[in-house]
């Protein structure tokens, strides 16, 4: 299977996660939603929030130009929401960045889709490419 159809079937496709993309781990994305589109920036700052959690957790996360609070970093995963106001309805979409051996995930979710549904989603694919060495 080809890195655009583990985006387009098995992350968008499930109707969980809005937009995604495959980033490598050495830089580079091999896959993604069309328009959505991390700039070079983004992927390095997401490659190196896995070697500090601690400093993703303080600072937040920028995808595709969006910032987003991260509200839990450990271990693989990343877990955000949208840095817009608590009181505004977007307050709802949310992140989910999982590292597997040589990729890492990144997701975004929108309103009514909630978290409980998206991540098991994206954490399946990142468990399954972990299993073939990716």
């Amino acid at each position: 299977m080809s890195w655009q159809a583990y985006v387009d079937n098995n992350l968008v496709g499930t109707g969980k996660v809005s937009k995604a993309a495959i980033i490598g781990q050495a830089g580079g994305v091999w896959a993604a939603s069309p328009g959505y589109n991390l700039s070079p920036a983004e992927q390095k700052a997401i490659v190196n929030a896995f070697k500090n959690l601690g400093e993703a957790q303080a600072h937040g996360v920028r995808l595709a130009g969006r910032k987003f609070f991260v509200l839990n970093a450990a271990g693989d995963q990343i877990l955000g929401k949208d840095k817009a106001s608590s009181y505004l309805p977007r307050w709802a979409d949310g992140c989910t960045i999982v590292k597997t051996k040589q990729a890492i995930l990144v997701t975004e979710y929108a309103a009514p889709i909630q978290h409980p549904e998206s991540v098991p989603i994206v954490v399946a694919l990142a468990d399954y490419l972990k299993s073939v060495n990716y």
